[in-house]
């Protein structure tokens, strides 16, 4: 066979193999999917999980591959919340005592994966949790009602004077009028403060305001985002000792209804108390317990 023709019959196989290869993968990823990650160790502020490595499908292919570590939010929207080209990683900024659903993509130069099977962590409790009881069975009433407790679960006394807690809410329309009233606490009303707090979406002033918002601010029939925050003016915990039930009840100006089901921090009625992690705490300034976007 002429040299010319040798050339040509290996340059025209070496094509094929490519586009065999091309196409193996266009029909699907081209590193395997790596293993559902594992809980290693579960402290307050930390977490380490550890998964099966992945592979490329094609040998001879291989770059080296990083692993993504993500929460799943809906179809093709995930937090980042660290990466690494090992198979373990310590996560250090995760909420305590709060619920992350966990999965690891893989990813590389020229290839990546499917996103792994999801793990369902409750993170180990901080310095104190927020326990919650929803009174209000019907959400699109005209006020908003519930119970609160802060509970000590450090080891130390906690003073809560340093303890902020936001129960997370959206504003439905564009109307930031609200009322935050406490009807009876255990430890007394006259100890608590509430705030109402809301930030501006895009095209509106920078920063957020304080209810109520001047005239032409929000624009009307956007979703707000806000919180009512409570925080205390003395009072000490020791370890294992709670706040007592705070009943707390909010309405617009206007006693008009209020929508509270795409609340970040709301929660059926269940006539039971839960430690619902959509509440935010923190002691200090640093997170202690709950997380909006888990």
């Amino acid at each position: 066979m002429p040299a010319r023709r040798v050339i040509a019959t290996i340059a025209l196989a070496a094509l094929a193999s490519l586009l065999a290869v091309n196409a193996a993968r266009a029909d699907g990823p081209a590193i395997s999917t790596p293993g559902t990650p594992t809980v290693v160790a579960n402290e307050p502020h930390q977490l380490t999980l550890s998964w099966a490595p992945s592979a490329w499908v094609e040998p001879g292919s291989e770059q080296p591959i990083n692993y993504e570590v993500q929460v799943p939010l809906g179809p093709n929207t995930y937090r980042f919340l660290g990466s690494t080209t090992d198979t373990t990683i310590t996560l250090t900024d995760l909420a305590p005592g709060t619920t992350y659903r966990i999965a690891i993509a893989a990813r590389a130069l020229g290839g990546y994966s499917d996103t792994s099977p999801t793990t369902t962590v409750r993170t180990a409790a901080g310095r104190a949790t927020v326990s919650y009881l929803n009174l209000d069975w019907s959400p699109t009433n005209n006020q908003i009602q519930h119970l609160l407790k802060v509970t000590n679960t450090g080891t130390a006394p906690l003073d809560l004077s340093t303890v902020r807690v936001r129960y997370h809410l959206r504003f439905e329309g564009g109307n930031t009028s609200l009322v935050p009233n406490c009807d009876w606490a255990a430890l007394g009303c006259d100890r608590i403060r509430q705030t109402v707090q809301f930030f501006i979406p895009p095209g509106g002033p920078p920063g957020g305001m304080t209810t109520p918002s001047p005239p032409g601010y929000p624009i009307p029939g956007t979703p707000v985002p806000g919180w009512v925050e409570l925080t205390f003016t003395d009072g000490t915990l020791a370890p294992g000792q709670s706040t007592g039930p705070i009943q707390l009840r909010h309405h617009r100006h206007s006693w008009s209804n209020i929508d509270e089901r795409d609340d970040p921090s709301w929660a059926a009625a269940t006539s039971q108390w839960t430690e619902n992690d959509r509440i935010t705490l923190d002691v200090d300034g640093v997170r202690e317990f709950g997380d909006t976007i888990s």
